[in-house]
C-alpha cells in the first residue's frame, strides 16, 4: 500500500485526489497539507479520506509512513518542497510547470539523483488517446519527416483569473500564458520533436492590466529541416487546442485530421486516399489507454513505485519543457532569437536573471484569497 501525502489542496489537487481514489487497493492518501488548513480539512471531509491535515509541508518530513508526496502548489515553490520531501526518502510527483527556472530544475533533478527517490512531473496530455497516437503516427514515419508544425495552445480566462493571490506575478507564478497553460501543448511539443534549435518570440499583455505577466505569446521555432508555430494565448474564445504537423507525406493532427497529398506531374496535389487509409487504420490499431489524463499519469507513479522502474515522464522531460518557455521569454523579453540549450550562465537561468528581465506589462491589482467556482483542464482531442 503506497501512502500518499497532497501538499496544496487548491482546484487542481481535486484531479489527483480523484485519480488515487480510484487504486484503492494500491494506495491511501494519509495527509493534506496546505498553508490555509481549513481548505485541506474541506477536501479531507469532502472525499471522506482518513488523512491528518497540516498547514507546512515541513511538518511532515519526519514521517517514515509517506512513500509519495504530491506537490499540486502554486510555481515558486515546486522546486523547495519536492527538494526537501526527495531529501527526507519520499517519491515525488510535482504538478506542472516543474519549477520557475532551469537553476530550480537542476536542484530537483540533483536531489532526486543523490536520495535514489522517483521524481515525476505531471504532463498528463500524454496519457490521452489521441495524443498518445500522434506520438505513435510521427514515430511510425508513415507521414514522413515533419516539415511543418502548428500548435495552438488557446484558453480563454476572464479578467478576474489575475485576482487570485498568487497568479498574475513573475515572482509567484513564474510567467503567463506560455508557462502556466501552453505549458501542456510545450511538453507534447517538444516528447514528439525534441527541443529547436533557436526561438523567436513576441510577449504581450492585450486584455488583463490586472497581471504583470504575458496572456498572448507567438513563437516561431527552427528546426533541422523544419519550423513550428506555437501561440500560447488566454484570449481565445471557444479554447481550440491542436496540433498539427505537415509532414512530408501527409497532415497528422490531435484531435485526429489526416489528409495525403501526393505531386501530379505539374506539381500541383492530388489527394492519396490509400495512404490516408493506412494511417487511420494504423491508428486505430494501436493500443488502448486503459487510464487517462491524471488518472493514467498517477497510475504510472504508483507502479513505478512498486515495481522500481522508471516513472514514464520524469524530472529530464520536466526540465525540457521549462528550457523551451525560457527561451520564449527570453526572445520576447529582448527582442532576439535565442540558440538553444541554454548555458548555465545565462542571466535567464536563474529566478532572479529572468525576474530582472522580462516585462512588467502592469502591476498586480488585486489579491484574492480564493476565487471559488469549478475549473477547466482543456481539451480532450477528441473530436
Amino acid at each position: 500500500m503506497i501512502r500518499v501525502a497532497i501538499v496544496g489542496t487548491g482546484s487542481i489537487s481535486n484531479a489527483h485526489v480523484q485519480a488515487y481514489l480510484k487504486f484503492p487497493d494500491r494506495c491511501r492518501i494519509v495527509a493534506l497539507v496546505d498553508i490555509v488548513p481549513e481548505k485541506a480539512q474541506h477536501m479531507k471531509e469532502r472525499y471522506g479520506l482518513e488523512a491528518d491535515v497540516y498547514d507546512d509541508h515541513l511538518k511532515i518530513l519526519p514521517r517514515e509512513d509517506i512513500d509519495l508526496v504530491d506537490v499540486c502548489t502554486p510555481p515558486y515553490v515546486h522546486a523547495s518542497i519536492s527538494i526537501n520531501c526527495l531529501r527526507s526518502g519520499k517519491n515525488v510527483v510535482c504538478e506542472k510547470p516543474m519549477a520557475a527556472s532551469l537553476e530550480e530544475c537542476d536542484a530537483m533533478l540533483r536531489a532526486r539523483d543523490e536520495s535514489g527517490k522517483k521524481l515525476s512531473i505531471i504532463a498528463q496530455n500524454r496519457f490521452r488517446q489521441p495524443i498518445a497516437n500522434l506520438k505513435a503516427l510521427l514515430d511510425s514515419g508513415l507521414a514522413g519527416p515533419v516539415r511543418s508544425a502548428q500548435v495552438d495552445s488557446f484558453w480563454w480566462r476572464g479578467h478576474c483569473y489575475y485576482d487570485l493571490w498568487w497568479r498574475g506575478t513573475w515572482e509567484k507564478e513564474g510567467g503567463g500564458c506560455t508557462l502556466n497553460h501552453a505549458v501542456h501543448h510545450i511538453d507534447m511539443l517538444a516528447w514528439m520533436m525534441g527541443l529547436p534549435e533557436k526561438v523567436s518570440s513576441i510577449l504581450a499583455n492585450v486584455a488583463h492590466d490586472n497581471a504583470e505577466v504575458e496572456d498572448l505569446s507567438a513563437s516561431i521555432l527552427q528546426y533541422p529541416g523544419a519550423l513550428a508555430q506555437l501561440t500560447a494565448s488566454v484570449v481565445h474564445h471557444g479554447e481550440e487546442q491542436q496540433l498539427v504537423f505537415q509532414c512530408e507525406k501527409a497532415k497528422i493532427a490531435a484531435p485526429f485530421a489526416c489528409y495525403a497529398s501526393e505531386s501530379m506531374g505539374n506539381g500541383f496535389p492530388r489527394r492519396n486516399e490509400e495512404l490516408e487509409k493506412q494511417i487511420a487504420d494504423y491508428a486505430n490499431a494501436l493500443p488502448e489507454v486503459k487510464w487517462e489524463g491524471h488518472d493514467g499519469q498517477l497510475e504510472n507513479v504508483l507502479t513505478a513505485i512498486e515495481t522500481g522502474c522508471d516513472v514514464a515522464i520524469g524530472g529530464e522531460d520536466g526540465r525540457r519543457t521549462i528550457e523551451l518557455i525560457t527561451a520564449i521569454f527570453k526572445s520576447g523579453s529582448v527582442g532576439q532569437t535565442v540558440s538553444l540549450p541554454l548555458s548555465k550562465d545565462d542571466p535567464f537561468y536563474t529566478v532572479e536573471g529572468i525576474m530582472k528581465n522580462v516585462p512588467h506589462f502592469y502591476e498586480k491589482t488585486t489579491s484574492a484569497a480564493d476565487l471559488g467556482g469549478e475549473i477547466t483542464l482543456g481539451s480532450t482531442y477528441k473530436k
